[in-house]
């Protein structure tokens, strides 16, 4: 039951991100959040360099390629 209960969660979790980062997407399109959903693709990693990182970005990832 604990486990079921867990799965739910992180499927409720991960639903409700995705569809914040498609929201912010409309806020942001040159992140393409609407389709990487906030990982670390190459085109992410472009806007980031052009654009800057917004108040969104996770402060606890590396936001620029070494």
């Amino acid at each position: 039951a604990t486990s079921l209960s867990i799965a739910a969660a992180s499927i409720l979790a991960k639903t409700e991100r995705d569809a914040m980062m498609r929201s912010l997407h409309e806020e942001h399109p040159e992140y393409a959040w609407d389709t990487n959903v906030g990982y670390p693709t190459q085109q992410h990693y472009d806007a980031i360099a052009e654009h800057g990182a917004t108040p969104y970005h996770r402060r606890s990832f590396t936001l620029f390629r070494k």
